[in-house]
């Protein structure tokens, strides 16, 4: 039985691990939801002396420091190595198509971007991640506690991708050349296109169009329109025979609107007349 070994077991990690154990893998896992705690080195050390492959979704600390590599990084030497970063390690390309030959380092998040080169100078293949969506984890949760914002800048695109093509892609790369891979849908869009989507799935009107400054948001949302960019995914499709299943938000929102709890989807017309909570 082969074994992973996963560091920071959350929410697209814990969609992997499903799947790598009905395929017939051992996961063993350090996190909230994992089978050890991160701290506990003498029971990690072991587990990795005998995993197959050892993948990291970490973030790395304010100073660009990844814990896992500090701490670890000795019990990695010929081990095969994946890691979950963010396409934000490219910053702001004026909404330009991006792909992984492009310079890092530039945007908000340098710190990501060095744990991204350090993950690349150990030998992993590193997956460069955009928005995530999928189940319990979509604009339809956004839309049902009046979180979800439609904001007047016309020129502003995003890229996505479904949990689910995370997880086929991080598969079908673990054999794959170490490097860089950019794991996107193919139909980068505005966050107005994919609120208006998710309404008219849900049969209610979208909530009212606002500047930055009307729609009060948190700095950390606020973050999230700083940055614009197209991202290619190319490489993935050509180097690790990798096709999203979910290739636009269209199809998304559809697969998942049709496992969308009624809980979730009765909320909805309260968000359409406007009673924002």
């Amino acid at each position: 039985m082969p074994r992973m070994f996963i560091f920071g077991l959350g929410y697209t990690a814990g969609h992997l691990a499903s799947r790598l154990e009905r395929e017939g893998w051992e996961v063993v896992s350090t996190g909230s939801a994992g089978t050890l705690s991160f701290g506990d080195e003498g029971n990690v050390r072991l587990a990795l002396s005998d995993a197959d492959h050892v993948l990291s979704s970490v973030p790395p600390g304010s100073e660009g420091l990844d814990p896992v590599l500090d701490r670890y990084g000795d019990t990695l030497e010929g081990k095969a190595l994946s890691y979950l970063s963010s396409t934000g390690v490219y910053g702001d390309t004026g909404g330009a198509w991006v792909d992984e030959s492009a310079a890092t380092g530039t945007g908000r998040r340098t710190a990501r971007a060095q744990a991204d080169a350090a993950w690349l100078a150990r030998g992993a293949r590193v997956y460069r991640l955009p928005g995530i969506y999928g189940p319990d984890r979509s604009v339809f949760e956004r839309i049902a506690e009046g979180r979800a914002h439609r904001i007047a800048l016309p020129a502003q695109v995003f890229s996505r991708v479904h949990v689910a093509d995370i997880v086929s892609g991080v598969i079908a790369g673990m054999k794959a050349p170490a490097g860089a891979y950019n794991l996107a849908d193919d139909r980068p869009c505005s966050q107005n296109a994919l609120v208006e989507e998710a309404c008219r799935l849900l049969g209610v009107e979208p909530p009212p169009l606002q500047s930055l400054e009307e729609a009060n948001l948190s700095p950390r949302a606020r973050a999230f329109y700083a940055e614009n960019r197209r991202v290619a995914n190319g490489k993935a499709k050509r180097v690790l025979g990798w096709k999203p299943a979910y290739p636009d938000y269209v199809t998304g929102l559809r697969a998942l609107r049709a496992i969308t709890s009624p809980a979730v989807a009765s909320k909805a017309p309260a968000i359409a007349r406007g009673d924002q909570r």
